[in-house]
């Protein structure tokens, strides 16, 4: 199913526009976890048991997977598999390198792991997004204006009269206007309100809501179509303490999650 398809369907059966990031930090988890034989995989297992009724997917983010080593890659492999075909799987890569390596993180990606999207960065231009493109049921969310502070040290720079994360953004949409999303971080309302304009209505993947502290009703007020996804992680993954025991660890997750996606709900 293409992904724009995918992604509609899927906003309307679960009444979400919530992804859940799986920012999975074995230093970070519920120490009652330390005991099973993969903990950040048994951990991931059951924030998606606690989630899944409240998020419309999920986002893993690679660095904290890489990070654990093989335990690591194989919490990556099993959790994309554990997750739902009704749920959203995104990639949250930030890869961004000439065309045959990125064959390669696009034969990984897609076409291995299955996932429904990825993040790229543009630096490097057409021929390092263009693999990812010729997976036609599947989305590149290109970053142009993300929520971390030095943002601006090149997203702002001026060429003539347009800044370079809207260079990026028309040249992006010249390669597919289908297959391309964009990053753009909740503290951009001006932005987001352009990309989801009528005329523009493009699918954004927007974060920077719960721990970086950016104001969700200012945010659902400058949204204009229903493509857009609001990614929380730290926020809803480690709402428990790290010395709960397992039942009331998830409890607060699950709680957590079902307060965010009905707060989404009723502002938007």
């Amino acid at each position: 199913m293409i992904y724009k398809k995918k992604l509609e369907k899927v906003i309307k059966s679960s009444k979400s526009n919530l992804v859940v990031g799986l920012d999975t930090d074995i230093n970070k988890i519920p120490l009652c976890f330390l005991k099973y034989k993969n903990p950040i995989l048994a951990f991931n297992k059951k924030i998606i048991d606690s989630t899944v009724e409240n998020c419309a997917g999920y986002k893993l983010n690679l660095a904290f997977y890489e990070a654990a080593g093989v335990r690591g890659l194989e919490a990556l492999e099993e959790t994309v598999k554990y997750i739902q075909a009704d749920r959203m799987k995104i990639c949250d890569a930030k890869r961004g390198d000439i065309g045959n390596t990125a064959e390669l993180y696009a034969v990984a990606y897609f076409d291995k792991l299955d996932f429904d999207a990825i993040t790229l960065s543009p630096y490097m231009g057409y021929d390092s997004i263009s693999p990812f493109l010729k997976r036609k049921n599947k989305l590149a969310y290109i970053l142009i204006r993300t929520s971390n502070p030095g943002a601006d040290d090149f997203q702002k720079l001026k060429s003539g009269k347009k800044f370079l994360y809207e260079i990026i953004a028309e040249k992006s949409l010249k390669w597919s206007k289908e297959q391309i999303g964009f990053v753009v971080g909740a503290n951009h309302t001006k932005e987001i309100r352009k990309y989801t304009s009528k005329n523009e209505n493009i699918p954004l993947l927007i974060p920077g809501i719960g721990a970086q502290g950016n104001d969700l009703k200012n945010l659902l007020n400058s949204v204009g179509n229903n493509s857009f996804l609001i990614n929380a992680s730290r926020s809803v993954i480690y709402a428990g303490d790290r010395m709960d025991k397992e039942n009331i660890f998830f409890k607060k997750v699950q709680q957590t999650g079902f307060f965010l996606n009905k707060s989404i709900e009723e502002i938007a």
